[in-house]
Order: C-alpha cells, then sequence, then structure tokens
C-alpha cells in the first residue's frame, strides 16, 4: 500500500487548504523520475541548498523560475550528442524538476560549478509573524478605542 488516506486528517482541519493540496500532490505523483539526482541541505535555521547533478549542461540551458511557491528547475540540451558510443552513461536527456516552497521561502542565488547546479535558499519571515514580548503593565490595561463606536464615557 504505498497511497495514504488524508480524509481523517481533512475533517478535522480548518484553513490549512494549502497543506492539504500539497499533501494530496506529494501523495499521488507517481514514480517521481530519479534523473537528475539531487540533494536538499539545511546550511542553517534559516538557510537551504539544492545542489542537482546536471553534467554536460551548460548554463544556457538550465532554467530556474519561481511561481506561486513552486520552484521548477529545467534543462534542455541545445544539440543531440554527436558520435559512436560503445557506452554511454552520462544522462544528457531534457529535464523538469519541480519544489514545493513553503511560505517565505525566496531563492537567493544559483550557480553552477563543477557538474553541479546550486539553488540557495532563504526563509524570510516578515516582522509581524516574527514572535514579540508583550510588556506587562500594573493594573488595568486600557481598551484601545474603536472609530465608529461609542466608548462608555461618550
Amino acid at each position: 500500500m504505498r497511497a495514504f488516506d488524508f480524509a481523517p486528517l481533512y475533517r478535522s482541519t480548518v484553513g490549512f487548504d494549502q497543506l492539504q493540496s500539497l499533501l494530496d500532490s506529494v501523495s499521488r505523483e507517481p514514480d517521481a523520475p530519479a534523473y537528475p539526482p539531487y540533494n536538499i541541505e539545511r546550511l542553517s535555521e534559516n538557510d537551504y541548498r539544492i545542489s542537482m547533478a546536471v553534467a554536460g549542461f551548460a548554463e544556457s540551458e538550465l532554467g530556474i523560475e519561481v511561481k506561486q511557491n513552486l520552484l521548477t528547475i529545467s534543462g534542455q540540451r541545445a544539440e543531440a550528442p554527436t558520435g559512436t558510443y560503445l557506452h554511454q552513461g552520462i544522462a544528457g536527456r531534457s529535464f523538469e524538476r519541480r519544489f514545493q516552497l513553503a511560505d517565505h521561502v525566496e531563492v537567493k542565488a544559483a550557480a553552477l560549478e563543477n557538474g553541479l547546479l546550486h539553488v540557495d535558499l532563504v526563509r524570510q519571515i516578515p516582522e509581524q509573524l516574527k514572535p514579540r514580548q508583550i510588556a506587562i503593565t500594573k493594573g488595568a490595561p486600557a481598551a484601545p478605542a474603536i472609530k465608529g463606536h461609542l466608548t462608555a464615557a461618550e
């Protein structure tokens, strides 16, 4: 059994639509292609790197696109290899790999080095979403007046 039933989870959650669609898409993906091989590395608390083996591809033959939290890395060979091979073990076929990015994760940089494509990612949490300390004062807190509503003193 390779498929998971997430229905019980969906019945008890509200507002997690994006997570539900992500779980559905990952669980339905039929035998994900193994080409090209890649690593996902956590460099620090908010820094990540995807390293993909793209031997034989030039920078101009690779593409990186981010659209709505979906990172797509693709490779399109400009020319078919010529010559007669007795053994051809280096794959040079076109590919497309997709990675679902979490909220607030952005592509910082990309570099091609020694046949590896490195894509650096950073998670930048906005200030209003970061934890903050609330000062405790003595006495009753003052209720803020809401515009358009009368307060008890009026």
